[in-house]
């Protein structure tokens, strides 16, 4: 059984503040900052199961589905602390904050870059509940500037990422780029990056809390440091990180193939602290479905990046993402897409099925693309992606890997799990909490989900992450 919350203003007492983050990893970064935020101003998050005194709700709107699922969570929310001050934040808060502020129960509504003074905004209206017991009916406050308007990232440190065995460190946000199917350069605004001297001081401070497994991330990753005075590269910024003491494993989150230069390959291929693993977006195997999509890009040059990323980093992991069902797709093009996939040497598959975006080029697009067509397309192009997933994981059966002890352990099994450098998560069993550490793993199986392996002897730890890989299974 639970307390109610804590009245704020008591003697001794801490606001207490919970965040849910929905959508992708950005929004996670950016709820551990505005946690550390509000911690340094006063509260205390939360326990699992303790009434908060303040809810936030860090929202997704890539996709109509996504604005539905922030529609159920601050609903839910608000049906299981009445009490509670409801803070709605995110992309769906910075692009309708009116449709945000119309659902029942919402207190305040907050924009991308106003989430960095929530502190400021939170205060007052818990002073104000707190001398008058409550405030019913009163009308959201809505705090949302033009997110065209924003020039710079928030610096925003942080030094713990609860539950979490890996840290993300948000680089740059925003987007040059006007994909036809894409809502969010009107949620996040135009690219700008963050001081590298920012960067750098971030990512020592999380080595020395016992993270070293770091990620990079940002909406529009591979442009950082163009906007800046003096323009920098993110090859110049993850060679310097690459040089942080005690660092393990620095990763890059999705990069645009463009971005993918020679100077930032060199760097990932001649570090032995860059993790041999990419995401490289690749969402239509047909030239004319990416020119539809307004894609910076076509398959020739993509497959000539593959063929040089496999060439020059050894063992690499290789994921991407691709939209299925995109208005003008014809067979013909899913067809390219199909085949262009079973080609390429992709190790995950993340398949998106297409769905209308209000605010987006695409959906004025002639040549809707059935439903039930897509569905179709997905799954025959998932089974591809799980095909090309499994041989890559038998492969590595045989062989000793370093993993990163994942904090949580696999529900299904009970079983710890490791991530390699190359991102293959493997289950094995073992005694005590290793969450945060490294451990040696020999994989010894592989199912169509699952990567199976147990703990190698010290004799057995591996010293260079690179080793060749034994034959398939």
């Amino acid at each position: 059984m639970t307390s109610g919350p804590a009245v704020p203003g008591e003697a001794g007492a801490r606001p207490t503040v919970s965040i849910a983050t929905l959508g992708c990893r950005l929004n996670q970064v950016e709820s551990q900052e505005m946690l550390a935020l509000l911690e340094a101003r006063g509260f205390r998050g939360a326990a699992e199961g303790e009434a908060a005194d303040v809810h936030v709700v860090n929202t997704c709107t890539v996709t109509g589905r996504a604005d539905l699922s922030d529609r159920q969570a601050i609903r839910r929310i608000r049906r299981e602390q009445p009490e509670s001050l409801l803070v709605v934040t995110g992309c769906f808060a910075q692009t309708d904050p009116a449709a945000v502020a119309a659902i029942p129960g919402v207190d305040l509504v907050v924009g991308n870059q106003e989430k960095y003074q929530l502190p400021e905004l939170i205060r007052p209206l818990l002073d104000a509940r707190s001398s008058t017991s409550s405030l019913p009916g009163a009308r959201p406050v809505i705090r949302v500037a033009p997110i065209g308007v924003a020039r710079v990232v928030p610096v925003a440190p942080f030094t713990r990422v609860a539950g979490r065995s890996r840290a993300f460190v948000k680089v740059q946000d925003g987007c040059q780029h006007r994909c036809a199917f894409c809502i969010v350069p009107a949620a996040r605004g135009a690219s700008r990056s963050q001081d590298p001297a920012a960067v750098i001081e971030q990512v020592r401070s999380l080595v020395a809390a016992g993270y070293r497994d770091v990620t990079l991330t940002g909406v529009d990753l591979g442009h950082y440091g163009w906007d800046l005075a003096p323009r920098t590269t993110l090859a110049a910024l993850v060679a310097r990180l690459a040089e942080t003491a005690g660092l393990k494993w620095l990763r890059l989150s999705s990069i645009l193939p463009a971005y993918l230069s020679p100077a930032l390959i060199e760097v990932i291929a001649g570090s032995g602290v860059i993790a041999p693993h990419l995401h490289v977006p690749l969402q239509s195997g047909s030239d004319r479905v990416l020119r539809l999509m307004r894609r910076p890009y076509n398959t020739r040059m993509y497959r000539r990046l593959v063929e040089r990323l496999v060439a020059e980093v050894p063992g690499l992991g290789l994921g991407t993402d691709v939209i299925v069902g995109h208005p003008g797709e014809s067979a013909e093009d899913f067809g390219q897409t199909l085949s262009l996939v079973g080609e390429l040497p992709f190790t995950s598959l993340h398949v998106f099925s297409y769905s209308p975006r209000r605010g987006t080029e695409a959906t004025n697009l002639a040549g809707r693309v059935p439903e039930r067509t897509i569905g179709e397309r997905s799954r025959a192009l998932r089974a591809v992606g799980g095909e090309k997933s499994l041989a890559f994981r038998r492969s590595l059966v045989g062989q000793v890997r370093e993993a990163l002890v994942l904090e949580t352990r696999d529900r299904a099994t009970g079983l710890s799990a490791g991530l390699t450098a190359d991102y293959v998560e493997v289950l094995f069993e073992s005694g005590g909490d290793l969450g945060r550490t490294f451990v040696a793993v020999e994989i010894t199986a592989v199912t169509a989900e699952r990567t199976f392996g147990h703990l190698a002897g010290a004799a057995a730890a591996v010293a260079d992450r690179r080793l060749p890989r034994a034959a398939s299974a």
